[in-house]
């Protein structure tokens, strides 16, 4: 699409640390190069490598039978009681996913001169270069293999590398070494400790053009060759042994790869109008000085995060680390985090023009269903779909709980989860993924509704009851189980109305407003508001679901914009952040959408590799920000529903001018162009529907601004031109 400005970065000199390596990924195999030029590092990872701890057998708790009793005690201010006869042990992490090993290549020690290392988003292709030599590496979409290519590098040895940062010392690990007609394979093969039967293997097959290859004990030495390729796979025991690799060489190789990825990674691009001389900075000259470098750092951040996304979903979506770990110490186990992070990170698939995200999100939830299924009948003894809060991406049951985050009583998971997948539906008409799957896990969903909402109020309304806000108290509560959480109603009423259950969702109380006017996070009179907490689940109804917004229930609107100005920022984890500017733009907020990601550019969230941390200073390596910074931009410029389309919703002054080419919208129509400069109060954008529709267009949330009502064509470009006299 943009075949211009060139979308990658680079940095002058290797990394120091596995976080600051650049990244390459298909969804499945990953690999964090370091480039370095005599001892390098490559470190490799696969989506489904999990460290066995127990939790590979582990069910939800059986606590059909405690229901009505908790029930009962909730009601009467005896949650702490009933949730404690739950916990009858430790808090059972999900298993941690972890690195499979690096390839280490040492080369001859010379002098460097000429040095740069990069990554180019466009071909997911990472290389080093230095002295007119070159080593280039890419995980391949087409063939699921990791490709590194040596060239004029002089003699290398290979070897497989497995002590990395905080591997087990009593890992049962034999390398092996052999030379053939076709070349060299190296290959490890690691046992897990404990005798569990769990591990994996990991293949290096080598070829090498002119020159010799020797295997010697654990190692391969390519001597006098002119080019050097390594392909590399990971298979992890629990799965079906991959075949070997294709005998492609490395230009159809990455032809194969590009034919997938580019054509997926043009789809959108974003145009900032930045200073040629700020483009060409290596990333941590951005990062170094955010003011200075805004749209340069933005535009960079855009596409990094575009393309980290697409990267790390494939056979799963994005972990808390996308799909990369140079560590085995992985925080929160690199699981898949269900009650915020998950949808965070994968928010702008739908209007990124990423169905490939969407698909991995999709075929994540269905291999889970029949645990979701387990999970409503073992804890609630009900029909239907509970979905984790936090999963391993293999196991679906809900065994992570304690007395202080009852996360297995949370019951608006599924519906959370197949929410980015309604978006999906409604923005490409996917209509396999609407009837093999969303719609009937909705249904089941509403099964459990149905099934679940049997206790009334003082009203005659029904009672969400046990009620949990991911991951709140009330203040003074003695638990974070509760009544009515508003998560949990907004969850339940979007589901029991798309199913066509009017008349039960007509039945649940509405929202409730605080002594502050706020959106109160639990509609129960005596759940007392914490503000001070990194989550807003109470806002669910504004983002993503869209029920509460400025145009149609402006009073709930303000109500809810309330509310985001109470909430804190407590330990400032990026998700918060985000989650807050994602919000903001729904309600028309472009300063507090600005305020937002300024602590996000100003907080040292990024990496030189352009990956995130979750707290500020570089503070544990997490996706969040990397993977929902593309989201929060595209929500500032544009916002849809199935027939509505909002231009410039809440742009902030990070975002004076631009353009930004390819965005889908719900309306399964593609603003082709949208070019904006908000001191002007110009607006130029054309659209283009896939099907014959009628839409209206707003220029920002002001309900008291008419919109434009256009007749669109399939297929035919419709330009539009908004000035200031539009009113």
């Amino acid at each position: 699409m943009n075949g211009q400005r060139r979308r990658g970065s680079w940095e002058p000199a290797p990394a120091a640390r596995w976080e600051d390596a650049f990244l390459t990924g298909n969804g499945t195999h990953g690999a964090m190069v370091h480039g370095r030029t005599h001892d390098e590092l490559i470190v490799v990872n696969h989506h489904l490598l999990l460290r066995p701890n127990g939790g590979e057998n582990a069910l939800a708790p059986d606590l059909a039978v405690e229901l009505e009793h908790l029930r009962d005690a909730v009601l009467t201010g005896r949650a702490r009681e009933a949730v404690a006869r739950h916990v009858t042990a430790p808090l059972q992490w999900v298993r941690p996913f972890h690195p499979a090993l690096a390839l280490r290549l040492r080369r001859p020690a010379a002098p460097v001169g000429s040095y740069r290392r990069e990554v180019d988003h466009r071909t997911g292709v990472v290389a080093t270069r230095w002295d007119g030599r070159r080593a280039e590496t890419f995980a391949s979409r087409a063939d699921d293999l990791l490709v590194h290519r040596e060239v004029r590098t002089g003699d290398v040895e290979l070897t497989h590398h497995w002590q990395l940062d905080g591997a087990p010392a009593d890992l049962g690990v034999r390398t092996r070494a052999q030379t053939g007609p076709d070349g060299a394979v190296l290959r490890t093969d690691v046992r897990h400790p404990g005798g569990s039967g769990f591990g994996y293997t990991c293949w290096t097959h080598v070829r090498a053009t002119g020159g010799t290859l020797h295997a010697e004990g654990e190692a391969i030495r390519a001597e006098g060759c002119a080019e050097v390729l390594l392909l590399t796979r990971v298979h992890p025991w629990e799965d079906p042994q991959p075949p070997a690799p294709p005998g492609h060489d490395h230009p159809e190789l990455l032809q194969r790869h590009l034919a997938r990825h580019t054509p997926a990674y043009d789809r959108v691009d974003l145009d900032l109008g930045a200073p040629e001389e700020h483009r060409a900075l290596p990333g941590s000259a951005l990062l170094a000085d955010p003011a200075k470098h805004r749209p340069a750092l933005l535009e960079r951040l855009f596409d990094a995060g575009r393309y980290h996304l697409l990267s790390s979903a494939g056979v799963l979506p994005p972990r808390l680390t996308g799909l990369w770990t140079g560590s085995w110490d992985t925080a929160w186990s690199g699981a898949l985090t269900c009650d915020a992070n998950l949808n965070l990170q994968v928010s702008s698939a739908a209007a990124a023009a990423l169905p490939e995200v969407s698909h991995a999100h999709a075929a994540f939830v269905a291999r889970q269903l029949d645990d979701w299924r387990s999970n409503a009948r073992r804890l609630f003894g009900l029909p239907g779909l509970v979905a984790p809060a936090h999963t391993d991406g293999r196991s679906g049951h809900a065994y992570h709980y304690s007395e202080d985050y009852p996360l297995h009583l949370w019951t608006a998971g599924a519906h959370w989860l197949l929410q980015p997948l309604l978006d999906h539906v409604d923005t490409t008409g996917d209509t396999a993924t609407d009837r093999e799957l969303v719609s009937p896990a909705l249904a089941e969903t509403a099964d459990f509704y149905r099934a679940f909402l049997t206790r009334t109020g003082p009203d005659g309304r029904l009672l969400l009851v046990p009620s949990y806000s991911p991951e709140n108290t009330p203040l003074g509560a003695d638990s974070p189980v509760s009544v009515n959480a508003a998560m949990d109603l907004a969850a339940a009423r979007h589901t029991l109305t798309a199913t066509g259950h009017h008349r039960l969702a007509d039945r649940l109380p509405p929202y409730r407003l605080n002594s502050q006017g706020a959106l109160a996070e639990w509609a129960w009179p005596a759940a007392v508001d914490d503000q001070q907490h990194r989550h807003l689940s109470h806002l669910h109804p504004v983002w993503p679901l869209g029920e509460i917004n400025p145009l149609d229930t402006p009073d709930l609107a303000a109500a809810a914009h309330r509310a985001l100005h109470l909430r804190g920022s407590e330990n400032h984890s990026a998700h918060g952040h985000l989650h807050r500017a994602l919000i903001a733009a729904r309600l028309g907020d472009p300063d507090l959408l600005g305020e937002a990601l300024d602590a996000v550019l100003h907080g040292r969230f990024f990496h030189p590799s352009l990956m995130s941390s979750h707290y500020p200073a570089l503070d544990v390596y997490n996706a969040d920000a990397a993977h929902t910074l593309p989201g929060v931009l595209i929500e500032a410029l544009l916002h849809s529903t199935p027939d509505r389309i909002v231009l410039l919703p809440a742009p902030p002054a990070h975002l004076p001018r631009g353009t930004v080419r390819g965005l889908r919208t719900r309306c399964r129509t593609t603003l082709t162009t949208l070019s904006w400069d908000t001191a002007e109060g110009r607006i130029d954008a054309v659209l283009t529907a896939d099907t014959d529709r009628t839409v209206t267009v707003h220029h920002g949330t002001d309900p008291g601004r008419p919109p434009l009502r256009l007749d669109l064509r399939a297929g035919h470009p419709t330009p539009l031109h908004l000035d200031p006299a539009w009113s």
